[in-house]
């Protein structure tokens, strides 16, 4: 059984922890029991029990047969919740709404959590409109402009070993590929996704130094036939002034600091 902080670990609360990020993770591809039980090597009849509990609290759904099950309504709920508490999604927001407003482009904010960036807040183009929100969704943070601009602001020591998992052919799949782009961004101050994350799609990713090191950063999304280098130059200069718009406007010191 592994420790946190001396504390042992509770064996049935990370299972939990376990089930739901794996629902979670899956998207709109529900699954049977036995995925799951073999997926997380536990007993049939315990994977079976435990999401029993949860379908009854609402964490995990069930189809009518009873036999396929995802992710439930109180993850939303929570999910929800960690966003309207979150003092540092409050002050950027606005800033957001400017930013789409004098570029015309979608703007994101995202959170490095682990190896993925979580995706806090966005506001679409009016020229681009994603089907899906990326709101609550992770992109691996080596394959986006705001976990580049989130690697970046730590050193490279802390970088996985690859190979990195190529979200297209763009992306980088070493760490010396990596490395040599984090060294340009720390240079320039700010990161740039060449379609390294989604086709056809560049991104500008600036973090946001209230917290050292980061964990915020903003970013703004262009398609590639949109993209001039004179609409490239605005964009980096209208995110340049949001960033510190959003930097000088910290949450009081009297807010809750959480790690």
């Amino acid at each position: 059984m592994s420790e946190t902080g001396g504390v042992r670990e509770v064996k049935s609360a990370a299972r939990t922890v376990e089930l739901l990020e794996l629902l979670a993770a899956r998207g709109d591809r529900p699954a049977r029991l036995q995925e799951l039980a073999d997926e997380l090597g536990v007993p049939r009849s315990s994977m079976y029990a435990l999401l029993q509990t949860l379908i009854s609290r609402g964490w995990v759904r069930t189809d009518v047969t009873g036999s396929l099950y995802g992710i439930g309504i109180h993850a939303l709920l929570t999910g929800t919740s960690y966003l309207d508490s979150d003092p540092r999604v409050r002050v950027v927001r606005p800033y957001l709404d400017e930013a789409s407003e004098a570029l015309g482009e979608t703007i994101h904010m995202g959170r490095l959590d682990g190896r993925d960036v979580a995706y806090l807040a966005t506001r679409e183009s009016h020229e681009y409109l994603r089907t899906i929100s990326r709101v609550g969704r992770r992109l691996p943070a080596h394959a986006g402009a705001l976990g580049k601009a989130l690697l970046a602001e730590r050193p490279d020591t802390e970088l996985p070993e690859g190979p990195y998992e190529a979200l297209t052919p763009n992306s980088h799949t070493s760490r010396e590929s990596l490395a040599a782009d984090l060294a340009q961004v720390r240079a320039r101050g700010w990161s740039a996704d060449r379609e390294e994350g989604v086709l056809g799609i560049v991104g500008f990713g600036f973090a946001l130094r209230y917290d050292t090191p980061a964990l915020d950063a903003i970013s703004c999304s262009v398609p590639v036939a949109r993209l001039t280098p004179e609409h490239e130059e605005r964009i980096v200069a209208v995110m340049r002034e949001i960033r510190a718009k959003a930097e000088a406007t910290v949450p009081e010191s009297g807010s809750v600091r959480w790690r």
